[in-house]
């Protein structure tokens, strides 16, 4: 079939990215109007994507110690029954529906089912509502083992010069000759000319991983995917889950040689980034050549050891040459235990990038380079001088880079969402988390204050949802899933911050989107969940253009829901779509359905921190629980949980259930839900942290009928209270 419309993709791209952060600004252009006449409004109607069942749930399951909601799709004014079974069909919990009513993005009336005060685990379970039931799901400590491996997987299989082994890439269909090898018919990596005026020598710049349905590899999204993976590593150093990533732990070529596989798999990528530096002696000597790609499009499927169009490539660029700096900059400060010498080598490129940036400041991508790839153009670099400064401020300690960070705009804004073309965010949780950065004390604090701000913000945006999911209703645009799981990120960065159990709880519920809580009722991760995505936009991955070729591998993230209809086949199918349902799992829209090394990358991020397995609060507990007053049909109570154990608790959640047919209808201090006898409460934020000896009170009004027992057991993030 014939290429992507080019001009919409390489704008839509950035576009999307652009739209799809903390929200849009008020009065901003249109995606349309961004996109161009590629993405008007379209003239072919078509029937809406039908989901499977109103009872919407994360089908791969949920966490023992996590959050357990779901959403169901009712037009009921009032609550509903529901009904936890076990997979014998028998009844493990109870309880009634929270009506939410319309919901802006999906264009639906919901409910919420909490079910989180049941801690059992098993596999099978269903949740039923009004005689409809879930997809079966699982609850299990281990729920995303098989995720964090698989989306890591990804990166192996999209690799660039090297052969892919079935036994390593999970079987036949998956396994291929190296591409772009300079093995005919390939015209690249290993000796590539320039395109026309970029430069008048060939580079070797094999190897690295193919950016996404198409084989093209670039610099600035490479980049920002290398940080993700190398910075879910140094993140899970720090928490002491690092073991999980460690050696012989992935599906790579490189296990056991005794550095941890997730830092194996990112440098197949460093060591490309690194080749595509601009050589000593050379015009722009330092810089890096923005992007490698075929002078053509290439069709679909290609698979690609077969691609037989000329590789070009094409200048250099300010933005790629700082995506340089900052990656490599982070790789000195991580590989070091591991490989001094590699480490090394990162930090002399991180240097020399560092220099030819300063020196050439303003080297800008033309948008309109998009014959055979996309432009990923970038009018504004000074996000990522900041980045690169905070990377090598944050591995050398240096009086340069520090200067760089502190007289930088975006050092005092706001964190601001991330994406390829606006990386400062990246900076921010550099500067945020890794010990020892050389900043003030003080600074430090503000720049952890600002992340917990903005994981705030996605919080109050996630609860004003029928689905909780950190986007606003304009956030559904090109590689929306993507802006999503970035923010979970941001979340789950703020948990690491403070230790408070919202932020986490925040950052799996977005999971529950992407694996299939959502306005479709579709898992967005292949082979992840009963309804799943699995006609992504690739050129090998290609089973339904070729039935000889596989589908995507599980774990692969598809783009997710864009509202702006991009391409002919979304604008074909999905006329008059509410802005979340704006999907179609198709292989010819790339706009709703293509793969990205950028959009896995955060997925493996945030499947790993979900991974990690935390045990019962340090701290033990003991709660005293007192009816202050009572009428007729009501009282009022108040609960008291006192700390008595010798470590602090960041971020308390109590639950208990009521004997009686109690229902709590306002409390103060804490946010209190109820469904059936289970009640949750969660500090209010400013009373989360709980020294030793110390208590905190709550108090709530509640209405029943017949007796009004005490509760006879609390548990505080799951484990009982004396």
């Amino acid at each position: 079939m014939p290429p992507p419309v080019t001009f919409a993709r390489g704008v839509s791209r950035r576009a999307a990215a652009v739209l799809a952060g903390l929200a849009l600004a008020a009065g901003g252009p249109s995606l349309t109007a961004l996109a161009g006449p590629a993405a008007a409004a379209p003239t072919v109607a078509a029937a809406p994507a039908v989901a499977g069942t109103p009872v919407r749930v994360n089908q791969l399951g949920y966490l023992p110690d996590g959050p357990k909601r779901a959403t169901v799709v009712s037009p009921a004014t009032t609550p509903l029954g529901w009904q936890l079974r076990d997979s014998t069909g028998a009844v493990a919990a109870s309880g009634t529906s929270t009506v939410r009513g319309a919901d802006q993005a999906s264009g639906q009336s919901t409910h919420l089912v909490d079910f989180g005060a049941y801690t059992g685990t098993g596999t099978g379970y269903t949740l039923t509502v009004g005689g409809q039931s879930s997809h079966p799901f699982d609850l299990s400590a281990s729920l995303y083992d098989g995720l964090r491996a698989d989306s890591m997987s990804f990166f192996y299989q999209q690799r660039s010069g090297i052969a892919i082994d079935a036994a390593l890439a999970g079987g036949s269909a998956y396994a291929r000759p190296a591409g772009h090898l300079g093995v005919a018919p390939n015209k690249g990596d290993s000796s590539t000319p320039c395109q026309a005026g970029a430069c008048d020598y060939s580079l070797d710049v094999r190897g690295g991983w193919y950016d996404a349905g198409d084989q093209g590899k670039y610099v600035v999204n490479g980049g920002i995917s290398v940080w993700e993976l190398v910075n879910s590593f140094e993140r899970a150093r720090r928490s002491g889950g690092d073991a999980a990533l460690g050696d012989a732990t992935l599906r790579v070529p490189e296990r056991g040689n005794g550095t941890p596989d997730v830092l194996d798999e990112a440098r197949w990528e460093l060591e490309f980034l690194m080749r595509m530096q601009v050589p000593a002696g050379k015009p722009l000597a330092g810089m890096a050549f923005h992007k490698v790609h075929d002078a053509q499009w290439t069709a679909l499927p290609t698979r690609p050891e077969l691609d037989s169009e000329q590789r070009e490539v094409h200048k250099p660029s300010t933005a790629a040459t700082l995506n340089l700096a900052a990656s490599a900059a982070q790789c000195a400060r991580v590989y070091a235990p591991y490989d001094a010498a590699f480490a090394a080598r990162c930090l002399d490129a991180a240097r020399r990038a560092w220099t030819a940036a300063k020196a050439h400041p303003d080297v800008l991508a033309p948008a309109g380079d998009t014959t055979g790839g996309g432009a990923y153009e970038d009018a504004d670099v000074s996000d990522e001088f900041y980045w690169a400064a905070a990377e090598l401020l944050a591995t050398t300690g240096e009086s340069p880079y520090r200067d760089a960070v502190t007289s930088s705009p975006h050092h005092a804004k706001p964190v601001d969402a991330f994406w390829w073309g606006g990386t400062a965010t990246l900076g921010r949780i550099t500067l945020a988390t890794v010990p020892g950065v050389s900043l003030p004390a003080d600074d430090v604090a503000r720049l952890r204050g600002l992340l917990t701000t903005a994981a705030d913000g996605h919080l109050s945006t996630m609860s004003g949802q029928g689905y909780a999911v950190p986007l606003p209703a304009t956030g559904y645009v090109w590689g929306s899933n993507s802006a999503a799981t970035n923010n979970a990120m941001v979340l789950a960065v703020a948990y690491e911050i403070t230790g408070q159990q919202r932020y986490r709880a925040g950052a799996l519920e977005s999971l529950d989107y992407l694996l299939g809580r959502n306005a479709l009722d579709l898992s967005y991760v292949t082979g992840y969940g009963e309804r799943h995505s699995e006609n992504q936009h690739h050129r090998f991955w290609a089973h339904q253009n070729d039935a000889s070729l596989p589908h995507p591998p599980a774990g692969s993230l598809a783009g997710g829901p864009n509202a702006g209809l991009e391409d002919p086949v979304a604008r074909e199918k999905l006329a008059g779509c509410a802005p979340a349902a704006c999907y179609v799992d198709d292989i010819g829209s790339y706009s709703t359905n293509e793969v990205a090394v950028n959009w896995n990358a955060s997925l493996a991020w945030l499947a790993a921190f979900a991974a990690e397995r935390r045990g019962a609060p340090a701290a033990s507990c003991a709660v005293a629980y007192r009816v202050d007053s009572a009428w007729g049909d009501g009282f009022t109570a108040t609960v008291t949980l006192r700390n008595t154990g010798s470590s602090p608790v960041s971020g308390w959640t109590l639950g208990w259930s009521f004997a009686g047919d109690q229902r709590i209808g306002s409390a103060w201090n804490a946010t209190v839900s109820q469904s059936g006898s289970a009640v949750t409460a969660r500090d209010a934020g400013w009373n989360g942290t709980l020294e030793p000896g110390g208590s905190v009170s709550f108090g709530f009004q509640a209405r029943y009928a017949g007796t009004n027992a005490s509760p006879a057991r609390f548990t505080l993030g799951g484990t009982p209270c004396s």
